[in-house]
């Protein structure tokens, strides 16, 4: 870039700029066409036939968290947590090894922030 000036490198981002707005253009004018979604389709379907073990142990692999998930999203729904939290504890667990529940109990933490500092300056 140290030996490009100013308007050299304007012009090169002229440029890609061009070139980036001809492809758009070009991809709205073609996907809508038969031979580009057959042509798609076929691709897809053979990524997906090529990857489907991946996927396979993707999923079974995040199973269980899933499954947690959704359970504490229907007892989170109905206000009860805390239900939650002593019917499941291993799910409970899971979910909070996994970081999709925040500290159990904020409270405990470590910082001590006064009120104080939290309210917002007078004026």
């Amino acid at each position: 870039m140290e030996n490009y000036s100013e308007e050299q490198i304007h012009k090169v981002l002229k440029a890609y700029e061009n070139k980036r707005q001809r492809e758009k253009e070009h991809y709205e004018r073609k996907k809508d066409t038969e031979e580009f979604k057959k042509k798609n389709r076929a691709n897809a379907n053979q990524w997906y036939h090529k990857n489907k073990e991946i996927k396979k142990n993707i999923y079974q692999n995040n199973k269980d968290l899933v499954l947690a998930k959704a359970s504490y999203n229907y007892y989170f729904k109905l206000n009860r947590v805390a239900e939650f939290e002593v019917k499941f504890p291993q799910k409970y667990k899971l979910l909070q090894e996994n970081h999709y529940l925040k500290e159990k109990k904020p409270e405990s933490s470590t910082s001590n922030i006064s009120s104080s500092s939290l309210a917002e300056p007078s004026v």
